[in-house]
């Protein structure tokens, strides 16, 4: 009696386990000033870095900074596209407040949330 019931346990288990949603593929940037402020309207581009080593594909993203100071970019657009066996990515960060420009690198990988701070110049 005891192992039908250990069975069921066990495969309702498995099932549940194995088809729990993934996590998003994010990448939050943050953008400070040279005095450490938070920039609120930072225009902030991601490219895709096809020079990397796996290279990465094209890529192309842009937002905003909000009142907090950073931006999320949705990479689950990137990675959908890529293929399975692409679970990383590197992207050059492009940002530009005012007549100040800036520029960062990331990683990204799937299922994960990366964070890059860029720093203004003054």
């Amino acid at each position: 009696m005891k192992k039908p019931f250990f069975f069921a346990v066990l495969f309702f288990c498995v099932v549940l386990i194995g088809c729990r949603p993934k996590d998003p593929a994010i990448l939050k940037v943050f953008v400070r000033s040279s005095t450490n402020q938070l920039v609120n309207g930072a225009k902030v581009v991601v490219i895709g870095d096809q020079q990397s080593n796996p290279p990465t594909l094209e890529f192309v993203d842009t937002s905003y900074t909000n009142s907090s100071g950073f931006t999320t970019v949705d990479m689950d657009q990137y990675f959908n596209t890529s293929g399975e066996e692409n679970t990383t990515g590197y992207f050059d960060i492009l940002v530009k407040s005012n007549n100040k420009e800036a520029a960062g690198y990331a990683r990204c990988r799937i299922n994960t949330t990366s964070v890059e701070t860029i720093y203004l110049p003054n």
